[in-house]
């Protein structure tokens, strides 16, 4: 059964800290929700104090400034997808939001949330990461900026302490010839939880030269990988079929996956390399139309 718990809508930062903060039980931060309250439903937590943080203008908002984007950490799938600059200039990661559940769950799903949560599988982690997103989290000492693949540590568990909250994240201004794309294999056709992520971000020069590169995986450590190496031998490459699979093996050897109920290990590594490929195909197919 569970115990009594308080609820609390604060209208300002300060005041969310300072509830999170000065709370001596178990705290949770409700924003969109979708995997909070199942996990309360089923016993799984038993928040003492629940803190809303919807009314907060800074984690709901997306803004730009110099070609940088603010988006905020309580911004549900559908609200990205509905910003066109947005969606624009990130498409791979508005549409790894938009895989998260039905249209009634991206409507309340949010990005910091999907982090938070630190499920490995989590399909907005690995294009947030490929991104280069920066995390503001703020707390009772005061605003830090961490990045966003140092944030989950293992299933379940993060890196913030206590009192601390995810602010909004900041994506660096797109270069020319810049995109990006995120894909997933489910054993459905939808509405599932991935068996492999990929998350690739890339830019190229005038001459269709790879210059920079990101590649995350996820569903196959216990949190989503930034693979540098994968990343290393797009650059410096037109992405050609050599180089892609060069990637592709990079991907697959950083791959430590489990067994469970939706792949083996085996097979997970083996698809990491086919998604992560055929992501980074689409990117830069994206790329060399970009301006």
């Amino acid at each position: 059964m569970m115990s009594e718990m308080r609820f609390e809508s604060p209208q300002t930062l300060e005041a969310a800290v300072a509830l999170l903060s000065g709370h001596n039980g178990i705290t949770k931060i409700l924003a969109g929700g979708t995997d909070l309250l199942i996990q309360m439903r089923g016993g799984r937590v038993e928040p003492t104090l629940l803190v809303d943080v919807k009314s907060i203008p800074e984690l709901t908002s997306i803004s730009q400034n110099n070609g940088a984007f603010r988006l905020g950490a309580a911004v549900n799938a559908m609200q990205m997808s509905e910003h066109e600059a947005f969606a624009q200039s990130w498409p791979g990661l508005t549409e790894a939001a938009m895989l998260i559940g039905s249209y009634q769950i991206k409507s309340r799903a949010t990005v910091g949330g999907n982090l938070c949560n630190a499920s490995p599988a989590a399909d907005s982690v690995p294009a947030l990461i490929a991104a280069g997103a920066i995390a503001t989290i703020m707390g009772p000492q005061g605003i830090r900026e961490q990045k966003v693949e140092d944030i989950a540590t293992g299933p379940g568990k993060n890196s913030l302490a206590k009192g601390e909250i995810v602010l909004y994240f900041t994506l660096p201004p797109r270069a020319p010839h810049s995109a990006d794309a995120y894909l997933r294999f489910i054993p459905r056709t939808e509405m599932d939880i991935a068996v492999v992520g990929a998350g690739i971000n890339l830019t190229l020069n005038d001459k269709g030269i790879c210059i920079e590169a990101r590649v995350c995986i996820g569903a196959v450590a216990e949190k989503a990988l930034l693979v540098k190496e994968a990343a290393a031998a797009l650059i410096g490459s037109t992405c050609d079929e050599s180089a892609l699979e060069k990637m592709g093996a990079a991907v697959s050897a950083a791959c430590r996956p489990i067994d469970d109920k939706r792949g083996t290990k085996a097979y997970r590594i083996k698809v990491s390399s086919v998604m992560a490929r055929r992501a980074a195909t689409i990117a830069l197919n994206r790329a060399r139309r970009t301006h």
